[in-house]
């Protein structure tokens, strides 16, 4: 075996099916099923709407390609939609604040479009009256996220040994051999790759280092089937302030998406309240009430159930990706926050590139996984 992915998330899956398209052997060892963790409680957002000009966004628009060349690799195997976005404005100076927020996206390859008020309608019929304006940004994109980890999966043609948690990294001399599972299975290989999402700092102490991965707790509201009164993915300006934060406390702003099947989406909330999974009502109730203020058709339909997942948080939010130099042998794909899914295409890409020793098509300096002080132990 020449690699172990530890994460059978998107992320895992997206290492696992390109460093097999490498050449490389892989296995997958996760704790519990496919997309059991994070991966399986997301939207499958592919955003790069809210991304400023940066590290992520150049990550972002690498990886929508990339989620383009996989859908027409894989058709029909993730429910691929191409929808686009629309970020709305309540009054004139959040609109000035977006146009200079898309006037550096635009420098960095993002197409992002201003769409007067008088002509939000024509675009998203049932949006609420009254509202400044917007910028329409054609590159988001969405995904069925538990499916798209478990075709990338299957085609990667990786080992899977799913339900076994991994208790031990192997080392010798300083270096990864491997790991070990609850169920005492040893699995043995030169390089493992940590794609353990919000637990990914728990693994990076099997190896002796640490990773300051905290878990965001976010909330997601799925209506009845409904005929497709959203269109796009829809949300408010202040989402990309919420995205930007390292508030701890519970921040919510409206991302109103239909899906082909009927069900509208509604997110999003954060919050860092550790592995509490417990149910917020507040943020239950922010949820419904700023979703019907975006679109009031939706303010007498009934949701059918909310569920929630942990973001995996690090604190200058750009995740950790690649080699780390204090461990040969060990590398990191974790700390994406809400992003992941959009990622996972461009973050197996450098991981695979790394475990090759190839050139990436992006730069990976900003994504070292040393990159933070060590914690004491």
């Amino acid at each position: 075996m020449d690699v172990i992915v530890i994460g059978a998330g998107v992320v895992g899956a997206a290492c696992a099916y390109y460093a097999a398209r490498s050449g490389l052997s892989v296995a997958v060892v996760d704790r519990g099923p496919v997309a059991g963790g994070t991966t399986g409680a997301g939207e499958g957002n592919l955003l790069v709407s809210d991304k400023e000009a940066g590290p992520e966004l150049e990550l972002a628009l690498f990886s929508a390609g990339l989620w383009r060349d996989l859908a027409a690799a894989l058709p029909g195997q993730f429910e691929y939609e191409p929808k686009g976005g629309l970020v709305v404005t309540p009054d004139e100076a959040a609109l000035k604040a977006l146009r200079v927020f898309a006037d550096g996206q635009r420098g960095a390859g993002v197409e992002a479009v201003e769409v007067p008020a008088d002509a939000l309608h024509h675009l998203e019929p049932h949006l609420a009256p009254g509202l400044a304006g917007a910028f329409h940004y054609p590159q988001d994109a969405q995904v069925q996220p538990a499916r798209a980890a478990a075709r990338l999966l299957a085609a990667s043609g990786a080992a899977l040994h799913l339900g076994e948690e991994v208790t031990a990294i192997l080392l010798k001399d300083g270096a990864v051999r491997g790991v070990r599972t609850g169920a005492g299975t040893e699995l043995h290989a030169p390089r493992v790759v940590n794609a353990a999402g919000t637990w990914g700092g728990r693994v990076a102490e099997l190896a002796g280092v640490s990773l300051p991965v905290l878990p965001r707790r976010g909330f997601v509201l799925v209506t009845e089937p409904l005929p497709r009164v959203v269109r796009h993915k829809v949300y408010a300006a202040d989402y990309i302030a919420d995205v930007a934060s390292g508030s701890a406390a519970l921040q919510s702003s409206a991302v109103v998406e239909g899906t082909p099947s009927g069900p509208v989406l509604i997110g999003a909330t954060r919050e860092r309240v550790g592995f509490d999974r417990g149910l917020s009502t507040e943020a239950l109730r922010r949820l419904a009430t700023q979703a019907a203020e975006l679109f009031p058709v939706l303010a007498d339909v009934r949701v059918l159930r909310a569920y929630h997942g942990f973001r995996p948080y690090l604190p200058d939010h750009l995740p950790a990706i690649g080699p780390d130099p204090r461990v040969p042998g060990l590398l990191h794909a974790c700390g994406h926050e809400g992003a992941g899914i959009g990622l996972a295409p461009a973050t197996g890409h450098l991981v695979a590139a790394a475990l090759t020793e190839t050139r990436p098509a992006v730069d990976p300096a900003p994504f070292r996984p040393d990159r933070f002080p060590e914690t004491p132990r």
